[in-house]
């Protein structure tokens, strides 16, 4: 049953190709100072980037009131009609999305014929739950992937990665000392701009790459 908050509505910026369609993560939307951003710093980079906004999240937005993420099948719905709106070759779209639009981007970057994935901060599995891992369709991933991962993301550090069983095609970006935003304590020597800036090379050298 619609809800009423389906409808694809889309945020543009840098140039038309190539271009990044950026999910947002579970409780922010696509002005999150996190993406606007990472949005910025990849226009700035000749990288196009497209955002838009889950149901759940169009609703928050219009009403003023906090509403869990819809569930998985509805956001994998959502995600399709956005691409379907989208005048983009495939052989120059890369979806990508922060922690929960992520991993939305994953389940269906193979489907969608994409030319590859990113994941910012992508959630392994739940805060406090190691042992609940969102990880068994990333082993058979094909589509080319960078996911850029703090080193001590509550969803998946280094070490808990480390042990993973991760397809070939998945490249993991590592920032140091960064937390689930990438943010590193003081005491770590770096900044969040300074990590935020070399996240932004990072995708920006994977979506040319990918996207030739």
């Amino acid at each position: 049953m619609s809800n009423g908050f389906e409808e694809v509505v889309l945020l543009r910026d840098g140039p038309a190709s190539p271009c990044l369609v950026f999910a947002h993560g579970a409780g922010a939307g696509m002005d999150s100072n996190f993406i606007q951003t990472v949005t910025d710093l990849l226009a700035a980079r000749g990288i196009g980037v497209i955002r838009f906004e889950f149901p759940y999240m169009q609703q928050r937005r219009a009403l003023g009131s906090r509403r869990p993420p819809d569930r998985q099948p509805k956001l994998l719905a959502h995600w399709c009609k956005v691409l379907d709106a989208i005048d983009v070759p495939s052989e120059q779209l890369v979806v990508a999305g922060k922690s929960m639009g992520g991993r939305m981007a994953s389940l269906l970057v193979d489907e969608v014929g994409a030319a590859g994935l990113v994941c910012l901060g992508y959630p392994f599995h739940p805060q406090k739950k190691p042992e609940t891992l969102r990880t068994e369709h990333l082993a058979d991933l094909k589509a080319p992937t960078l996911i850029v991962q703090g080193t001590r993301d509550a969803l998946g550090n280094l070490e808990e990665v480390g042990g993973y069983e991760l397809s070939p095609a998945i490249e993991i970006c590592w920032l140091e000392d960064g937390d689930h935003d990438m943010k590193p304590r003081v005491k770590s020597g770096f900044t969040h701009t300074e990590h935020l800036v070399s996240l932004a090379d990072e995708v920006a050298q994977f979506v040319r790459r990918v996207t030739c």
